[in-house]
């Protein structure tokens, strides 16, 4: 939906760097990174340009009912693929709020209608449980020093472990670090649950 002002560019600068990081993952060497990536990439381009204000690109009817058919057939491939991958069933929960908003700027006043109102408070419940559960998986946990039964502790003290790389010792790719694409995953939920109160 667009958002006026600083808010709605704001948006736009968040969705569209979500997605550029999301476009950066499919570069990885893990499957099943690099198929999320890529719903997770049209999801961020889609919202950002849903967020542009309105008074800078006045689109037609037209381009609302295709980015519906768009999302459509994105949460139809989503549903296909969670037969393979739970996850993908955020993505098409997205797609519906995708959908949904699309439809809504499609209509004649901009606005939802009233037989649609359910529809945006279940999305808005959901999007706004996942940005807390997402929210809370980004903070670390903090590591337990063992102390011995004397009460001091022996010999020097070590510092707490470091991520885990790869087996065989190379570099952990940009694409391929789990931190980066849960807080990418809680930016684009935090534009959604933004988005959604506009409708």
């Amino acid at each position: 939906m667009h958002t006026p002002g600083a808010a709605g560019w704001l948006l736009v600068v968040l969705c569209a760097l979500s997605g550029s990081y999301c476009l950066l993952r499919m570069r990885s060497r893990v499957d099943s990174q690099r198929q999320a990536a890529g719903g997770e990439a049209l999801m961020g381009f889609g919202m950002a340009a849903m967020a542009l204000p309105a008074a800078l690109v006045p689109a037609p009817r037209a381009v609302w009912l295709a980015g519906a058919a768009l999302f459509t057939v994105a949460g139809a491939r989503a549903l296909w693929e969670s037969r393979a991958d739970a996850h993908h069933l955020h993505h098409l929960v997205g797609a519906v709020a995708m959908v949904h908003m699309s439809v809504a700027m499609a209509s004649a006043d901009g606005h939802g209608t009233a037989g649609t109102s359910l529809l945006t408070t279940a999305l808005f419940g959901y999007f706004t449980g996942y940005v807390l559960w997402a929210g809370a998986r980004l903070i670390p946990a903090g590591a337990a020093v063992p102390v011995p039964a004397t009460g001091r502790t022996a010999g020097r003290p070590t510092a707490p472990p470091g991520p885990a790389g790869p087996p065989d010792g190379t570099r952990t790719g940009w694409g391929d670090r789990p931190e980066l694409t849960r807080a990418c995953r809680l930016s684009m939920g935090v534009a959604m649950v933004a988005m959604l109160l506009t409708v």
